[in-house]
């Protein structure tokens, strides 16, 4: 035993304002690395990520409607409205996208996609839309541009007890699908071949990633690069098995995710860098390297 020589408000600073914030930034890392094996297993498509199918342009327009109509100082469980409402128009835009692609009791991967991207596109549209005739824009540019450019908004344990949960059941739920997700490589027709309820796990993969990908925005923003790039290097490094993919895309994601929050803040200290800014500035040329280096060894 021993006293410490440090002062009482080192504790607090460091227990109850960073490491929410580093364990927060796992969560964010491993839920968008897991939603962007999810996806690419499901689509079948080494470009997508968790925002290719409309959650990105959901959360926007979520955070639009409550900048215009919801008062800005409600909270529950800590959490602010923006990410509540983040939240909620993530989920609200992949089921709406879902349901648009489904066609006949089936729901064709391509339609899935296109019907992501056209909605995506008129989510946003309305979105800005809607904040440009509000009448006061300039007053809430910060809170959208910190929400585009992505960041680790955890400032309480709270927020953690809650996500921490939901994001931890989704990705043990989604490590049952990891042998359908081997078998959606051999293509719809071959995954019911062997067995695989193609439309029913299609569902429910899409519900696992949406949710993970909404849990994600809901106190990270949009942090691109992270749930495309993870998965490529670890498919590199481990090879397409996802029963090796998914668990270990899901602790690079959370490693990285820590590390780069770090450097977003100490890296032109005593400002902050946005963190998307910096997972883009290093996952674009990782990803650029990659495309040039084993194009012709790469394995999907």
């Amino acid at each position: 035993h021993f006293e410490p020589s440090w002062p009482p408000v080192y504790e607090d600073i460091v227990f109850h304002l960073r490491l929410p914030r580093v364990v927060g930034g796992a969560l964010v890392g491993a839920a968008l690395a897991a939603a962007g094996v999810l996806f690419q297993g499901l689509l079948r498509n080494p470009l997508a990520d968790p925002y290719i199918i409309g959650t990105s342009s959901g959360a926007f327009f979520g955070i639009s409607l409550a900048m215009i109509f919801l008062p800005l100082t409600f909270s529950f469980f800590g959490f602010g409205i923006t990410s509540i409402t983040a939240f909620c128009g993530s989920l609200g835009a992949v089921f709406l996208v879902y349901n648009l692609a489904r066609i006949g009791g089936r729901t064709p991967v391509v339609s899935m996609v296109l019907a992501g991207f056209v909605v995506g596109a008129f989510l946003t549209a309305i979105a800005w839309f809607l904040l440009s005739v509000s009448g006061d824009l300039h007053q809430r540019f910060n809170e959208v541009f910190s929400f585009l450019m992505g960041g680790i908004r955890v400032s309480n344990w709270q927020q953690v007890t809650i996500l921490a949960p939901l994001i931890l059941v989704s990705i043990a739920l989604s490590l049952f699908f990891v042998f359908h997700l081997n078998a959606f490589s051999l293509g719809e027709e071959g995954a019911a071949y062997v067995g695989v309820d193609v439309e029913r796990d299609k569902l429910l993969i899409l519900t696992l990633g949406a949710l993970l990908t909404a849990s994600a925005v809901c106190i990270g923003g949009l942090i691109g690069f992270v749930g495309l790039v993870i998965p490529h290097v670890t498919r590199l490094a481990l090879g397409p098995d996802h029963r090796l993919l998914l668990p270990a895309s899901v602790l690079a994601g959370a490693s990285f995710l820590v590390l780069a929050d770090l450097a977003a803040r100490t890296a032109i200290s005593p400002q902050q860098l946005h963190l998307g800014i910096l997972t883009a500035l290093i996952g674009a040329p990782v990803f650029i390297y990659l495309l040039r280096r084993y194009r012709k060894e790469y394995a999907f």
